[in-house]
This record gives structure tokens, sequence and C-alpha cells, in this order.
């Protein structure tokens, strides 16, 4: 299997940095609440000195989205989403341990992370402008077909496995009780990313491994190095 950005992605995004995690031997039995509480702690310090909206994290995201013709208070990335209920709520909603883990480590970072269960992904998933025919399934249920030139996570089926880039995951993919095999993916846009994304993809290697008792796989992907190939 393999995980890559389109060379039309890379061409208009050339601030992207992303990176991988493969993780093999998941489940929904995992204590992690130790390791929530140290990155939600990360956010809650962040939150008591300034909004999210102000962090430089989510702003390069704004920015994104606005180039993709999106109103970005509208649709927001998956961190910026997940920081504004943190903040009103001060906890985060409990799912999957895995999906847990994850968004803790989201909105520590201020970067979005999303978790793919690889068992429902057709031969490999591509970074890439949709051509207006794939299949995105909803939590709900419903079926929708993203816009043309909209970015998705598409695979060989033609599901999107993600819209609006790092906007909303498909229910079809989303980690649950019955997922072993996932893998993990953090973007981001900001002037630190290329110090900050290969550290945030080295704290969820090293959480993952250690409260699942298994080795990670992980990359940092490039335009000169944009595929991540991998085993499930």
């Amino acid at each position: 299997m393999y995980l890559q950005h389109s060379s039309a992605i890379w061409s208009e995004f050339p601030e992207l940095v992303a990176g991988a995690v493969v993780a093999v031997g998941v489940s929904g039995r995992a204590d992690v609440d130790e390791r929530i509480a140290r990155f939600t702690a990360v956010a809650e310090a962040r939150l008591a000195t300034s909004s999210e909206a102000e962090f430089p994290e989510i702003q390069a995201w704004r920015r994104t989205f606005s180039k993709m013709g999106l109103k970005p208070t509208q649709y927001r990335c998956a961190s910026e989403a997940l920081l504004r209920r943190f903040k009103k709520e001060r906890v985060l909603p409990r799912i999957h341990p895995l999906i847990d883990l994850c968004n803790a480590i989201s909105v520590a970072f201020a970067v979005p992370v999303a978790a793919i269960d690889l068992e429902r992904v057709e031969g490999g998933l591509d970074v890439r402008h949709a051509k207006g025919d794939e299949h995105y399934l909803t939590f709900g249920g419903d079926t929708e077909h993203p816009a043309p030139d909209e970015v998705v996570f598409a695979d060989a089926a033609g599901r999107a496995h993600a819209r609006r880039w790092t906007n909303r995951q498909s229910g079809y993919s989303a980690v649950r009780e019955s997922t072993r095999a996932v893998v993990i993916v953090a973007e981001a846009m900001h002037e630190s990313a290329r110090d900050d994304v290969p550290a945030l993809i080295a704290a969820i290697a090293e959480e993952v491994g250690a409260a699942w008792q298994t080795t990670p796989r992980s990359a940092i992907l490039t335009a000169a190095s944009p595929r991540f190939e991998f085993d499930r």
C-alpha cells in the first residue's frame, strides 16, 4: 500500500509538510489517559495565552482553505475544530483510544491528524484534486460526491476517505473497534512546519508504539520524495 500527494498538490502548496505513521496491531483496548493528559495540558497552556485563531498553524490552514475557495470560518481544519471544542469544554470527546490519543496530540501541536483504517482502503491513498465522481460516506451513512477539484484522500476504488483536505474524514474508514492497522497522517503549512511535523510524527510513533506494544513505521513526505510505501 502507499500514501502520496499528487504533483499538483506539491506545486500548488509548496509550503506543505506532511508525515505519516503506519501502525499494525492496534485495538480498542489500551490505557491512554496519562498520555492524553500530557498533550491536552500543552493545548490548555497555549489557549491560556491566545486564541486558537491566532496560532500560526491554524492561520496557515485558514489561508490554505481560502486559496481553495472555501470560507475558512465555515470549513475549518480538523485541529481548529478540536481546539475550539476543547477551549469550550476543557475535555476532548472519547471515541476510541487511538482516536483519542491522536486528537490529544493534534490539539497539542495545533496540526490536523487523521487516522484511517487500512482494511477499508483499496490499493493506497492519493491526496489529490477530486474528479467529482468519488464516493464519500458521511458518519450519518449518507453518500456524497466531492466537488471537482476539491482536495480529497482517494483510493483505487474511487472512495474519498477525506473531504476538503483536512476538514472532514469519511465514516467508511474511520477507526472502530475492529480496526487493527492504521495510517495516521499529519499535514501542516505554517513557517515552522518543517520542524514541527517531524516532531509530531515522532510523538505519534512513540506513543502508539508504547500504548499498543507495536513498532510503527513513519515517513516525512516531500515533493522530491512524495510516496510512502508500506504493508498492512
